[in-house]
């Protein structure tokens, strides 16, 4: 099969039909050039002008005005609970990205910082859930740890597997709630993305085709 028409066009809103979707952990969701995979198994190739945290938009348009959005992929998290401004401090001293929430903190999971966390009084919880955290201190960009750099991730990227036959229909946007998690549209029948059903179980759907 050959690969969908290049994106080079970012879109901040969601476009009135959705044709796939890609989804990208943290890491792979910053990016210059590098050709993705849908959850259908269709590449494309992504030709920016820069480096770009693609955090900060919705997806892509492709060169045929097809629209690809763009999911944060489950990741092996920490959960953190208690004295989360104390905790906070003591995680922003050591420039990790995180997710900050009214009730938890999320990083990703790092033997040092659990231990040094631990010794601080914090409860840890092993999770895996899509990552969303804070961006610059300007709110754009990207808060580099020291594992990070602004640099072009190169390579082929991989996307989940997803469900499903071919068909090229409009569909229902899988959004985020205020939280950074994604939840499900009104209509239970064309959800996808990450969601739950209200029992707390995140879980992922792709577009129907």
């Amino acid at each position: 099969m050959p690969d969908l028409p290049a994106a080079r066009t970012l879109l901040t809103h969601a476009p009135n039909t959705t044709y796939d979707v890609v989804v990208l952990g943290y890491d792979e969701r910053l990016l210059r050039r590098k050709r993705l995979v849908t959850v259908h198994e269709e590449g494309f190739l992504v030709d920016l002008p820069t480096v770009t945290n693609l955090d900060d938009f919705w997806g892509f348009e492709l060169e045929d005005g097809r629209c690809i959005q763009v999911l944060p992929a489950e990741e092996p998290l920490l959960q953190i609970t208690g004295d989360l401004p104390r905790l906070c401090w003591h995680i922003g001293n050591r420039h990790t990205p995180a997710q900050i929430e009214p009730t938890r903190l999320l990083i990703r999971r790092d033997h040092v910082l659990e231990a040094m966390l631990r010794q601080l009084g914090a409860t840890i919880t092993l999770i895996t859930e899509p990552f969303t955290p804070e961006g610059g201190a300007y709110g754009t960009g990207r808060t580099l740890g020291h594992d990070q750099g602004g640099h072009d991730h190169g390579g082929h990227g991989h996307g989940g597997h997803g469900h499903g036959g071919h068909g090229h229909g409009g569909h229902d946007q899988g959004g985020h709630d205020q939280g950074g998690h994604p939840h499900s549209p009104e209509t239970p029948t064309d959800t996808f993305g990450w969601h739950d059903h209200g029992d707390g179980h995140l879980h992922f759907h792709a577009p129907k085709r």
